[in-house]
């Protein structure tokens, strides 16, 4: 019985790849259609909205707080109570299921935050989209529990796929992104298969792509300069979650100490964000592509406007706009790797290059993406440059990412104890008694020193 089984093994992975294939092929097109329609929109209204006075903008960002507020407070009142809202808590908790109708509430949510002036990212929506769109696809074929889960992990692979333009690097975000740690195999070529299609649907559909080659020769000091810009873009990349962490909080307890209606806190995080751009320039609004392109570019861009984004970020998504969080992660990145590479000495070409895949990989905890993600945009060149920067940058983030409910299922150091597979927001992190004993050790013969 076993030899017939070992026989016949192969043409059960043949009819597994085939199944697989047609399933995300499907869900690829399915999703790429879908993401296509979104972007088209974005598109027109930032058209609308991009050239207006300053006192336009600063009337439009609370009235772009307020509509977001309502769309998401009483949008949610009518939508599942069951499940969430969330694409990895649909494959962690839910057996892939996503609440059907909050389909376009995010979409159009994000379109007001970003057509008003929100700092925030597209990705956001189009991950949406294709996690739901995929679900809905899954439950129409009713497929069994884990089948669904995995045409899910497609979906939100194929959003970013086509978002970016990355298929290869959205297909591994779409699975990195759901556990710290570990990478499931058997999601990624159906991942990748569904990454391609929607890339190549929304290129018919007409969306185009923006790629940034980089010509750069290894050299060790080079290197070590770049090992260098990996540490402080993960450092940057700390910052960026903590000001987004204490914005959330800040308006959290605002809000509950004097029982504000929710639909008002956006309008109040739109009011601040008119109160900064009379100080500081509206290059950090929306989703400050060009600025971007300027330091990708290797042109001079401002010190501190890495901090100034990932502040603008912070009150938008804060205060409860909604919208991305990977594309503010590419402006921080850029601009960050930019002015470090400047202080260093380096290209800053290839240092906002490394600095724009480097956040990515730490503060999504996705650094094979990020790594993947360099050659698509940047090119090969920089391979050795982009995968050191990607890992340092990843580890040195610790335990903390901008997606609270991923989970972890391994400590990134032999140093630190968890407990494996508990969502980032639940986990209680702690020393090795080990380490505890060493840093005693170590204390005590410096108060005994003579």
């Amino acid at each position: 019985m076993f030899r017939r089984i070992y026989y016949i093994e192969p043409l059960i992975m043949l009819a597994t790849l085939i199944r697989w294939f047609v399933l995300s092929a499907i869900t690829g097109a399915i999703v790429g259609t879908g993401t296509s329609l979104f972007l088209y929109a974005l598109h027109f209204f930032l058209g609308k909205t991009v050239h207006i006075p300053l006192w336009v903008q600063m009337i439009l960002l609370p009235i772009g707080g307020i509509i977001n507020g309502l769309i998401i407070h009483y949008g949610y009142r009518n939508a599942s109570k069951t499940n969430k809202d969330s694409v990895i808590a649909a494959v962690h908790e839910q057996s892939g299921i996503m609440p059907y109708k909050t389909l376009p509430l995010k979409p159009i949510a994000a379109i007001i935050t970003l057509s008003s002036g929100g700092s925030a990212g597209k990705e956001g929506p189009c991950s949406h989209i294709g996690g739901t769109l995929a679900s809905w696809f899954g439950h129409l074929l009713h497929l069994n529990p884990e089948l669904q889960k995995r045409i899910v992990a497609c979906g939100v692979s194929a959003g970013f796929a086509s978002v970016f333009g990355t298929p290869i690097a959205g297909a591994i975000y779409g699975v990195e992104v759901l556990t710290i740690g570990r990478l499931r195999y058997d999601y990624i070529f159906p991942a990748v298969i569904a990454g391609i299609t929607s890339f190549e649907v929304s290129k018919l559909w007409g969306i185009s792509y923006q790629y940034y080659p980089v010509f750069t020769s290894f050299s060790n000091g080079i290197f070590m300069k770049v090992i260098l810009i990996g540490i402080l873009c993960g450092l940057v990349s700390w910052l960026f979650i903590e000001f987004f962490e204490q914005a959330r909080t800040f308006f959290m307890y605002w809000q509950q100490r004097f029982s504000i209606w929710p639909p008002f806190m956006p309008m109040l995080g739109g009011i601040l964000l008119s109160a900064l751009i009379l100080v500081l320039p509206t290059d950090y609004l929306g989703l400050s592509l060009p600025i971007m392109d300027q330091a990708l570019n290797g042109d001079e861009v401002p010190l501190f406007g890495f901090l100034w984004k990932a502040l603008f970020v912070a009150i938008t998504l804060g205060s409860g706009f909604y919208g991305g969080i990977v594309t503010p992660q590419f402006v921080i990145g850029a601009l960050s790797g930019n002015v470090f590479a400047h202080l260093l000495g380096v290209n800053p070409a290839l240092g906002a290059a490394v600095g724009m895949v480097a956040v990515v990989a730490a503060a999504s905890n996705t650094p094979i993406a990020a790594i993947f993600m360099g050659y698509e945009l940047f090119g090969s060149s920089v391979e050795v440059f982009v995968v050191s920067a990607c890992i340092i940058a990843y580890i040195i983030i610790g335990h903390r990412s901008v997606y609270p409910d991923q989970l972890v299922a391994y400590a990134k150091s032999l140093w630190m104890q968890l407990e494996p597979n508990i969502a980032l927001e639940k986990e209680k992190i702690h020393i090795s008694y080990s380490l505890l004993r060493k840093i005693s050790r170590w204390q005590h013969r410096k108060r005994t020193k003579p």
